[in-house]
């Protein structure tokens, strides 16, 4: 369940309660509160910033963090571990090592609230090979990795094409207006469409606006087509996050996505999903 927050002035803010998708296949959904309602660390992406940040409004109704919510599950449950009665405090110091030398000696949870912390080695920035190192056997950049050959059996990365029946790659990268599925409940979210080039649309007869048939052999994915040389020919595109109810059959282009993972490390396959499109007949 998510709290969709519109913040109107500095003084209002309106929530609405949606369901999610996910939500939805639950027996019980217990009221998790939104990150306007608890404590927090935030760490920067890509970046070495840590900040602290307060509530900005109280819990809304009967919500509670979910930190709250586990311990209380835990207690009803009978588990009376410490790591289950630690304090929201206590598991932002526990969350990182406080050791480090980029946390200056302060505690995670005790970061002023009002400014971020740069996250320095000695009061230096962050910089490979001055003052950080990759934690490799060598202290080095392995492009041919001893790790990996031990526990893969793979010392190099290898090529091999992708074998599929279907012309098209499928790619579904962020959108302006949700953060993963974050904002899907809201109504601007409902604009997805599949981006496509002016060549490949040609060669199926579809035109802009039209709605198509994307499908491979997992399943199918009713979207409007959206014609433009943004995209490279061959390859097809449609925005991560977005929920069942913007498209006809209730399907989005996670459906067309392979599960298989990496061989090494068992990471994500990127840019693994080959479709092909269709105008659709129904």
């Amino acid at each position: 369940m998510k709290r969709a927050l519109l913040r109107e002035d500095l003084f209002t803010v309106v929530s609405d309660i949606v369901m999610t998708d996910s939500a939805a296949y639950a027996d019980v959904v217990l009221p998790a509160c939104s990150h306007f309602e608890h404590a927090e660390l935030y760490p920067a992406y890509g970046q070495h910033f840590l900040q602290c940040a307060d509530a900005v409004i109280p819990p809304v109704g009967e919500a509670l963090p979910n930190t709250e919510i586990f311990r209380r599950l835990a207690a009803r449950f009978g588990f009376h571990d410490p790591e289950f009665r630690a304090t929201d405090a206590e598991l932002m110091d526990e969350a990182l090592a406080l050791d480090d030398v980029r946390l200056n000696s302060l505690r995670p949870s005790q970061l002023p609230t009002d400014k971020a912390l740069l996250m320095t080695f000695e009061g230096e920035d962050a910089m490979l090979f001055k003052t950080t190192f990759p934690r490799t056997p060598s202290g080095k950049i392995e492009l041919q990795s001893e790790y990996l050959a031990q526990m893969y059996g793979q010392p190099l990365p290898t090529f091999r094409p992708v074998e599929s029946p279907y012309p098209l790659t499928l790619i579904s990268p962020s959108s302006d207006q949700r953060t993963t599925s974050t904002f899907g409940g809201l109504s601007y979210s409902d604009q997805v469409w599949l981006d496509i080039h002016p060549q490949d649309a040609a060669a199926r007869q579809i035109a802009d606006g039209m709605l198509v048939r994307v499908w491979n052999e997992l399943g199918e994915v009713f979207l409007p087509a959206r014609v433009t040389d943004a995209i490279c020919p061959g390859v097809v595109s449609s925005d991560k996050g977005a929920w069942f109810r913007t498209s006809s059959n209730g399907q989005t282009v996670s459906a067309l996505a392979p599960g298989h993972t990496a061989d090494l490390s068992e990471g994500a396959c990127y840019n693994d999903a080959r479709v092909e499109i269709e105008a659709h007949r129904g």
